[in-house]
């Protein structure tokens, strides 16, 4: 009998994940977020982790029957794109009840959690999240290669902040010196053109997607205002130079008028949080074609009674000065006709409240806007509008099945263990409340 030969790569990597299986989703309702309406009796085909088929005249040809693929009569259930979230930080785990203790949490500690974190974002439908600090390459590469199960990353890296800025998180007794480049958390400190040409290279060499700076003062951090500026326009024109050079983009915390202004006229494009925004800098923004990431659910989430003692005293003085705000915000920001992207900013114990962003949004945007905030439009702004954020032939194999439909009530989406079926990235199912659809694991060989 001959020895069969060893499988290297499966040696080398024993955790690389099989072939897609085929499947036929039949009888789906299938949400098209450009017409903003529902295509019944629509056949849907996912083949190699991709969209292969949409074939929505309801009759069955040779493209939509294959004996060897899964199909699965779905009898009117609701087919949605999967979710983006737009401003997560995987690094900052559950384990506490207060901020200063999340601050203590070593990297180890952190690193061994994030698997947990990333498997809720499945669970409430999120297959694409963008990264604005702390998550690393080798967490986004596990998720790539199947080590842990969790939605599709794209990083910054380490936030960039000046000393003293929003990434800075020394107490104002440390007298100890943070040394150029020197990471914080989820943040870098950089002083000077210099460190910000240096440390931006530094984050894309080590895997970053995109640059995140620190342009404003923030709730989170010990030692500086929401009104503060941080950095200088030639700091920030230099980390945008950088970006541009490597064919992505730069995008700054912000809440004031003057930190989002200054930030635009250098290059910025993208402003997280923007609670403080006016009508002239909402027109720059969509002059400049910038886009625009509120993270509301943050703030009620920490003014919430149940959490009354995460935030020192500082922090919640300025969340109160925010909070609100966002509403405001989010409502002009609609009126401009901004891009607008779906964003938690979540933190420790808070990451469960991610779905509410959408009842949060649900009194100022319809269902359909606060849908394209979650897929279509950062689809864009990630700059893979070709490949993400439709259920369409040729984009990836990210969907929802849903037993309600989101365009008419968007808290269905807040209420995922009653409404989410199974959440599907990549042609597999990754996660399911539905007997009918069982979650891939890599599978032992059958014997003969």
């Amino acid at each position: 009998m001959t020895a069969r030969k060893p499988d290297l790569q499966h040696i080398a990597k024993p955790w690389l994940l099989g072939a897609q299986r085929t499947y036929i989703f039949t009888s789906a309702n299938l949400i098209d977020l450009d017409a903003g309406t529902v295509i019944k009796n629509t056949t849907i085909k996912l083949s190699g982790g991709l969209v292969s088929l949409v074939d929505t005249s309801g009759v069955e040809t040779g493209d939509n029957v294959d004996p060897d693929a899964v199909q699965i009569d779905l009898k009117g259930k609701y087919v949605c794109p999967g979710l983006i979230d737009s401003h997560v930080h995987i690094a900052a785990v559950p384990g506490s009840l207060s901020l200063r203790e999340l601050k203590e949490v070593s990297s180890t500690q952190s690193m061994l959690r994030q698997p947990g974190v990333c498997k809720s974002m499945l669970d409430r439908g999120f297959t694409t999240v963008r990264d604005c600090g702390g998550a690393s390459f080798a967490l986004k590469e596990s998720i790539q290669e199947g080590i842990i199960s969790g939605p599709r990353l794209f990083i910054a890296g380490h936030a960039l902040s000046q000393t003293g800025g929003h990434g800075d998180r020394r107490q104002q007794h440390d007298p100890n010196e943070c040394c150029g480049g020197h990471v914080n958390g989820v943040g870098r400190i950089v002083d000077g053109v210099d460190q910000c040409l240096k440390y931006a290279r530094e984050e894309l060499r080590q895997g970053a997607d995109f640059i995140k700076i620190m342009g404003g003062g923030g709730v989170a951090s010990a030692t500086d205002e929401i009104q503060h500026l941080q950095l200088s326009n030639d700091e920030i024109k230099a980390i945008v130079t950088v970006a541009n050079n490597a064919g992505t983009y730069v995008t700054s915390h912000a809440y004031t008028p003057e930190a989002i202004q200054q930030a635009i006229r250098q290059g910025v494009k993208g402003i997280e949080h923007g609670n403080l925004i006016d009508k002239a800098t909402a027109e720059m923004m969509k002059e400049y074609g910038v886009f625009l990431t509120p993270t509301l659910v943050t703030y009620a989430t920490m003014a919430a009674p149940e959490f009354s003692g995460f935030l020192p005293p500082v922090s919640a003085g300025k969340n109160r000065e925010v909070l609100d705000k966002g509403l405001l915000a989010l409502e002009l920001a609609n009126e401009i006709g901004l891009d607008i992207c779906f964003g938690t900013d979540l933190l420790g114990p808070l990451h469960y409240a991610q779905s509410k962003e959408f009842t949060i949004r649900s009194t100022v945007q319809t269902p359909l806007e606060i849908l394209r905030s979650a897929t279509t439009t950062p689809a864009r702004m990630l700059r893979q509008n070709e490949f993400l954020g439709k259920v369409a032939p040729g984009f990836a194999a990210d969907l929802l099945v849903l037993n309600a439909n989101p365009l008419d009530d968007i808290t269905v989406l807040d209420r995922p263990d009653v409404h989410l079926l199974a959440t599907i990235k990549e042609g597999r199912v990754v996660s399911s409340r539905w007997n009918v659809l069982d979650v891939e694991e890599n599978r032992l060989p059958k014997i003969e």
